[in-house]
């Protein structure tokens, strides 16, 4: 058996426009829910939801039936949780909180085995179909997806530097860490925050690295998307279901008559 080609990995590469969703409600069932959507690439949150290492794998096995490809967004920048989440299966790794082109080179170490890096060698592990992917040792580097968040000021000043450490795949802005950086909490799409992240980005953009971001307005993700990013996730599985809840229930309290 040989180590699958990471779809998402070669389109973003290939500069192809990938839309994703964001999963955070940390259970099989709902991330088999919003997998069978269709979207090119799916976030299974570990970083702001309540999943562990386990849930974290329910998820990607659910996931696993359908063409999306699951990133794990690891909850810090650490290599004994990033090994554990390559181990059980994930295609990629968004690192969150970068600040630094030697924080981003220790994120890529954590991804590649000696003596590359410094992820420690397991055998039968559901990443390599338990020992059955006989390619695995040598294609996993290349197939193993390796995205960078950025959320200061300060990251977005050295976004180039950052984006030049060999395994750095692309560079995600993390609007809502950057806006509460500008004192701006709880307002990630004000016109200030994004003056601050495009400059940077289409520099990024003119570099040829692929650049992607979180936001919940589609009509401004399609923007994004115009203007030059690769890869945007376009909403979250809480936020779908808390909105269609809402609206569901104003409807019904709209239409029922007081008795």
């Amino acid at each position: 058996m040989k180590t699958p080609p990471n779809a998402f990995l070669a389109a973003i590469g290939a500069g192809r426009k990938q839309i994703g969703l964001w999963v955070s409600l940390a259970h099989h069932y709902a991330a088999e829910v919003v997998a069978g959507a269709g979207y090119d690439w799916l976030v299974v949150d570990m970083e702001h939801a309540p999943g562990d290492v386990l849930t974290t794998l329910g998820q990607l096995q659910a996931i696993a039936s359908y063409p999306s490809t699951a990133i794990v967004r690891t909850p810090w920048n650490d290599p004994v949780m990033v090994k554990r989440l390559l181990d059980i299966g994930a295609r990629g790794i968004l690192f969150p909180m970068v600040q630094s082109a030697e924080e981003a080179a220790q994120a890529v170490a954590a991804t590649r085995y000696p003596p590359h890096g410094v992820r420690g060698v397991a055998g039968a592990i559901r990443g390599n179909r338990f020992g059955r992917m006989t390619d695995y040792y040598a294609r996993v580097d290349t197939e193993t997806c390796v995205l960078i968040q950025l959320e200061t000021q300060s990251a977005i000043d050295q976004a180039a530097h950052i984006a030049s450490v060999n395994g750095v795949d692309g560079i995600f802005f993390g609007p809502a860490d950057i806006a509460a950086d500008m004192g701006l909490i709880g307002q990630p799409m004000h016109a200030d925050v994004w003056a601050r992240i495009m400059p940077a980005a289409r520099k990024l953009m003119d570099l040829g690295v692929p650049v992607g971001t979180l936001v919940t307005d589609p009509g401004f993700a399609a923007k994004l998307f115009n203007d030059g990013f690769t890869f945007v996730a376009c909403g979250t599985d809480t936020g779908l279901l808390a909105k269609a809840a809402d609206t569901l229930l104003a409807q019904m309290r709209q239409t029922t008559k007081e008795t």
